[in-house]
């Protein structure tokens, strides 16, 4: 295809600047920027069915260029304009900036009531993508476009050829559409659990909605999941949710998941539709049960709870916190007493027995298992996430259960880059050993920040929404490969329940509006003050 000079290109010789641009406009006044045609001119869509959105001028590089705005353009849009080698090349608009030539005279005309004219013009930076070659590679030209060229807002299909998006796929898990396109953005499933995953965004960004969206996909493709649920957010996944009306059709309706979901807890009082969550000390050794506790000076009691451990083991199969406590009242030395106290507290918890939860009752095949540790103390919580994810890991080395995603909620707290918790070696070891068992590991975390380095450098597939915070947004640039700068300042703009998507089959950062749940949510704010609508 041939452009028409002198009805697709602007005429360089005679397109020149206003020459009343003053110089307080600074950077932004472009003496070779072209005058824009009338946008009625570049209404009509060229004989391909290509809409006209701008007009290359100035300086042209093999990474980005400048355009005219010509027609309604957006900040990340997906333009394409044609290069003389490789044919329709795919860009995405990184800045828009609308040059006038008001000066501060003029707006000190203006406050004094002398009308002033002003000209304006859009003048936008395209960041260049690429195109697929011979072999479907996607490839940077190494030559850069002519000036004069026309872009034009870029059609679906090369859309999803170049970026490499494929719909309705057996192995996709549908998250959203991709921002301003009616296109179906789809994560690879094998890649997702074989490369890890994590969602981050900032308190009320929406991760664990995202979170429940994409965990549903995994149910709806009978993968096994288990979440490790601090707060009791998920367990209405089993009730079907509202979907509200908005301006776009994400194609999803309304369905509880009860029949795939069995949830856990280790307070069946407060989390009554669970199942108990019990475990034995048998397989704890002196020192970790001291961990549980409040003893700072453990080298005090070690030796003295080991005694009455080692006691117990040669004595019986199986044994209690409370066996442990007689044990120590019968042994009668005079500093057990707050070692007692301690271990009296453990039991008042109530998450030990004589007969712990089998494993092939809380994973099953295709199911999602919920561990609901709402109402359990932070410190049992941590005991609790560490036996469980060894016990997974190890089981999956050995392929007594099957491959699995193992969700992390609140994951700064079980995995901290700084300090050490009970969990932190285990996830460090998923992270970096799971993949090769098929054990993923989906991480999610309002503070990016805080999270184990080593873990969060792991996910290959990231899910960035919303964040303000300095750190945060440091930590996010620094573990995404291909985050342009652009990108990076509009993690801070993102709308909630918009996120940019990295990894998991797509070969660039997408911009994506997270389709609505299907089932219930159960991470919603409470209100204080209840509003009134009408």
């Amino acid at each position: 295809m041939h452009l028409n000079e002198s009805t697709d290109q602007l005429d360089l010789s005679t397109g020149e600047t206003d020459a009343s641009f003053h110089e307080d406009v600074g950077e932004a006044h472009d003496e070779h920027a072209p005058k824009p045609r009338s946008r009625r001119a570049h209404k009509a869509a060229d004989p391909h069915g290509l809409t006209q959105v701008g007009v290359i001028y100035g300086n042209v590089g093999t990474l980005k260029f400048n355009i005219v705005v010509t027609a309604p353009l957006e900040k990340m849009e997906f333009v394409q304009v044609r290069h003389g080698l490789h044919g329709f090349v795919l860009g995405q608009v990184s800045e828009i900036e609308r040059r006038t030539n008001l000066t501060t005279d003029g707006v000190q005309s203006m406050n004094h009531g002398t009308p002033v004219e002003i000209e304006e013009k859009e003048i936008a930076t395209v960041s260049v993508v690429g195109y697929r070659d011979d072999r479907n590679l996607l490839q940077a030209p190494r030559t850069p476009t002519r000036a004069g060229e026309s872009v034009y807002r870029a059609q679906e299909g090369l859309i999803k050829s170049v970026v490499g998006i494929e719909e309705h796929t057996d192995s996709g898990a549908y998250i959203g559409l991709l921002a301003g396109h009616d296109i179906r953005v789809e994560l690879d499933i094998n890649l997702l659990v074989q490369k890890h995953v994590c969602i981050l965004s900032k308190t009320g960004g929406g991760k664990s909605y995202c979170s429940g969206a994409l965990i549903e996909e995994l149910m709806k493709h009978n993968v096994t999941v288990c979440v490790l649920d601090p707060h009791g957010e998920y367990s209405t996944m089993r009730k079907r949710g509202t979907i509200k009306k908005t301006n776009r059709d994400f194609g999803v309706k309304s369905k509880g998941y009860d029949e795939k979901i069995a949830e856990f807890a280790t307070d069946t009082n407060l989390n009554k539709h669970a199942k108990p969550l019990k475990f034995t000390l048998h397989n704890l050794d002196a020192r970790e049960i001291l961990g549980l506790t409040n003893i700072k000076n453990v080298r005090s009691y070690l030796t003295m709870l080991r005694k009455a451990v080692d006691i117990l083991r040669d004595t019986k199969d199986s044994f209690s916190i409370t066996d442990i406590i007689a044990v120590l009242e019968a042994n009668d030395e005079q500093s057990s007493g707050i070692l007692i106290s301690e271990l009296e507290y453990l039991n008042e918890i109530d998450v030990f027995a004589e007969q712990g939860t089998k494993i092939d009752e809380l994973i099953k095949k295709g199911k999602a298992t919920i561990i609901n540790l709402r109402g359990t103390p932070p410190d049992m919580q941590e005991l609790i996430v560490n036996r469980i994810g060894n016990a997974l890991f190890e089981l999956r080395k050995v392929g007594k259960i099957p491959p699995l995603m193992l969700v992390v909620e609140e994951a700064h707290n079980f995995c901290p880059q700084q300090g050490q918790v009970a969990c932190s070696k285990v996830f460090r070891t998923i992270a970096s050993e799971g993949r090769k068992f098929g054990l993923g590991l989906m991480v999610i975390s309002q503070r990016p920040a805080k999270v184990d380095k080593n873990v969060l450098s792991q996910c290959n597939t990231q899910i960035i929404l919303k964040v303000n915070n300095p750190n945060d947004l440091k930590a996010i640039a620094a573990s995404i490969e291909g985050l342009t700068d652009g990108m990076e300042d509009e993690i801070q703009r993102l709308p909630i329940g918009t996120a940019i998507i990295t990894g998991g089959g797509v070969s660039m950062p997408l911009f994506v509006d997270i389709r609505p749940r299907e089932s219930l949510h159960g991470g919603e704010s409470v209100e204080i003050i209840p509003s009134k609508r009408v």
